[in-house]
């Protein structure tokens, strides 16, 4: 009779770290792409990081509507502001609704999209694009 307990041990090992090694896979990818939050302490620097900027001002009570598409966002760095964590900030752009998403341009507030009264964000990917594309030729002419 032929012993087959080693050779499932040796399979059962090579399955676990394998499913090891895509888990660990993904917890990377997922951590190079993660978003990231930012507060009042970071908030000047990160928006004064890069010639365009854009911000989004989200809560959690609404994290639903938040915008989803931020990976595919082009132009400059992409953060999200958690408004209890950036009371200062929100009041400075005067943010009432969130999500409420601005493009800055040199550190300045240049593009504002805001959430309506039904706390639905108006905007999709090809709108957050063109006014970053805008924002970029703004002061070539």
């Amino acid at each position: 009779m032929k012993d087959y307990t080693s050779y499932q041990k040796n399979n059962d090992e090579k399955y676990t770290m394998k499913n090891l090694l895509v888990l660990l896979l993904l917890a990377l990818s997922s951590s190079l792409y993660s978003q990231e939050f930012i507060t009042d302490a970071n908030f000047k620097d990160k928006i004064n990081s890069s010639n365009i900027v854009i911000v989004e001002f989200w809560a959690e009570f609404n994290q639903d509507n938040a915008f989803s598409e931020w990976s595919k966002i082009k132009g400059g760095p992409y953060y999200r502001v958690n408004i209890t964590d950036a009371p200062l900030a929100k009041k400075k752009y005067r943010i009432r609704m969130a999500p409420t998403m601005i493009i800055f341009k040199d550190g300045d507030k240049n593009i504002v999209f805001k959430a309506g009264l039904d706390l639905l964000f108006p905007s999709n990917l090809n709108d957050i694009n063109k006014a970053v594309d805008e924002a970029k030729l703004a002061d070539k002419f």
